[in-house]
């Protein structure tokens, strides 16, 4: 595993279930192409799972 993980929200939130937009914003994405850096752990990996549709990750 990697020490952390470049996230980018990829694909808007407008019309997702409610439970995807706060679990997006709960990882630090506010608006489109942004990127936020977060250690690679179980929790984070598990909130990406939920919303891999909507989010681009790359392993640094």
């Amino acid at each position: 595993m990697a020490d952390k993980l470049k996230i980018t929200l990829v694909k808007s939130t407008i019309g997702a279930k409610p439970k995807h937009k706060k679990t997006v914003e709960a990882l630090g994405l506010r608006k489109l192409n942004k990127t936020v850096e977060l250690p690679d752990n179980a929790s984070t990996r598990g909130m990406v799972q939920q919303v891999r549709h909507l989010v681009k990750v790359e392993e640094i």
